[in-house]
């Protein structure tokens, strides 16, 4: 396919290994993990809870590794959606890249929509509507500023999220044990004693809540986009991508095994973080307060996240020709501003609130991300299963890799099959089944759009070589600015 060069302006490479490393861990922690795991363990119960999330941790495992091995090979701003058109085909890559776009999309407008839920516990006669508007002009004007600043922004939302996410953890040993808190040795009998047993609603429900717990990991994969914009990728890369394992051990597995040992089934709710109820029965009427300003943060981190991810995915795109001109175009400080601007006008869709209950939207809203990042993960299984063999191909073997995924060819289709089961899940709950009803047949008639496209040639993928003299020329820039910051 014959190359163009579309837009003015281009990313700058400025963000530092302590800005990736932040983001891969702030990037897995979630306002879902915050307030999205009470409805799972309502739904499934403690054992449910724990299950799904061990079921998606594995998944997401694998998803990461194979990204983080592709993004090290050829770092881009494209990320998968330029790896997918390159080794699956364009078209393919265009459906990809654009749910991928929605799926952030939406995110920033799940976010907004958790800040009122989250504003209710200090201000709940304050309209839902005005907090969402703060937020995204908060969000929006970091993101305006440059890739810098949002990644200062997210080093520091990010560690706020990890002490809060440790000293839940801490609490909850010591409620366990019966350290903390005036009810004596919880132990495991939200476990033992549960009204149902583990599994009150059936197995089938480990499946069903499956969506939240997928959700809770959107965004791992941002250190994959990062790497357009990061200091030596191929050393800062595979850095942030190793320690995910050790992230999935302890702040989801360990964070979702406490919530489940802490709380009974029956009160879990969307409307109050599982954080907050644990930290009020501590004995120290503060640690609420504190625990909710910090589920605040996390809102504020992902939206943040979220039209970051989203601009510069929508920006590789137009230089592609799978998205129209203006949003290949990036200021003087590297910031793609239309596409940056289109992503928060995506973000109206948290003002459903104003006419919805905002838990209802919240829900809605987390079953439409979910459904569309899923297919994002299938085109990263894809697209390295592939990449593996375009390598064999043209002779350079997976030696030459300077970070290899561990477990291939098991791994990419392992995940891939698990993302389809989620995926058919997701049509027996009853609140994520509008958004599945819709979400998958959106994902194919982009594909057809995009096969259109690309037999019409106004679908076009930069080659290898092309992609490696743009991320040589943006370290040798980026040198130089930090040699004159100097």
């Amino acid at each position: 396919m014959e190359e163009k060069q579309v837009g003015q302006g281009k990313l700058k490479r400025n963000l530092k290994q302590r800005h990736l490393t932040m983001i891969a861990i702030g990037g897995s922690i979630g306002t879902a993990l915050f307030l999205s795991t009470g409805y799972a363990l309502n739904q499934a119960g403690p054992g449910g809870l724990v299950a799904a999330y061990l079921v998606v941790a594995v998944m997401i495992f694998f998803i990461i590794m194979s990204l983080g091995e592709m993004a090290t090979y050829l770092p881009c701003a494209g990320s998968f959606q330029t790896y997918c058109s390159l080794y699956v085909s364009p078209s393919f890559g265009f459906s990809i890249g654009w749910c991928y776009w929605f799926s952030w999309a939406v995110t920033v407008g799940i976010e907004v929509v958790a800040s009122a839920l989250i504003m209710k516990y200090w201000f709940p006669d304050v309209p839902s509507w005005i907090w969402s508007v703060l937020f995204v002009v908060i969000v929006v004007g970091l993101n305006l500023m440059s890739a810098k600043a949002y990644g200062e922004a997210e080093f520091w939302f990010a560690s706020i999220k990890v002490i809060a996410v440790v000293s839940f953890l801490l609490v909850g040993v010591g409620m366990m044990a019966g350290a903390l808190g005036h009810e004596g040795a919880i132990g495991f009998s939200n476990f033992t004693n549960a009204e149902g047993g583990m599994f009150p609603k059936g197995m089938g429900a480990v499946l069903t809540v499956s969506f939240t717990a997928v959700f809770c990991f959107l965004g791992t994969e941002i250190v994959g986009i990062a790497a357009g914009e990061g200091e030596n990728p191929e050393k800062t890369i595979p850095k942030a991508v190793k320690t995910v394992f050790v992230r999935i051990a302890i702040f989801y597995i360990g964070a979702t095994f406490m919530v489940a040992a802490m709380i009974p089934w029956q009160e879990g709710t969307v409307e109050v973080s599982p954080f907050t109820l644990v930290f009020s029965r501590i004995g120290i009427p503060a640690a609420a307060t504190i625990m909710n300003f910090v589920v605040l943060t996390s809102t504020l981190s992902c939206a943040n996240a979220g039209l970051y991810a989203s601009s510069r995915m929508v920006f590789a795109m137009a230089r592609e020709g799978k998205a129209p001109k203006i949003f290949a175009n990036a200021n003087k400080r590297g910031v793609p501003v239309p596409a940056l601007i289109l992503t928060g006008c995506m973000a109206a869709s948290a003002f459903l609130s104003k006419f919805i209950s905002p838990d209802k939207v919240y829900l809605l809203l987390v079953s439409a991300s979910a459904i569309t990042v899923l297919f994002a993960w299938i085109g990263i299984c894809l697209s390295h299963y592939n990449f593996r063999k375009y390598l064999d191909k043209n002779g350079i073997g997976s030696s030459a890799l300077k970070f290899k995924a561990p477990f291939f060819p098991a791994g990419p289709i392992i995940a891939f099959v698990m993302c389809i089961v989620v995926i058919i899940a997701q049509f027996f709950d009853e609140t994520a089944r509008i958004t599945a009803v819709i979400g998958v047949p959106m994902f194919f008639i982009l594909w057809i759009l995009g096969k259109y496209k690309e037999k019409k040639g106004t679908l076009w993928v930069p080659s290898e070589e092309s992609i490696r003299a743009q991320s040589a020329a943006g370290a040798h820039e980026a040198e130089q600015e930090s040699q004159l910051a100097k």
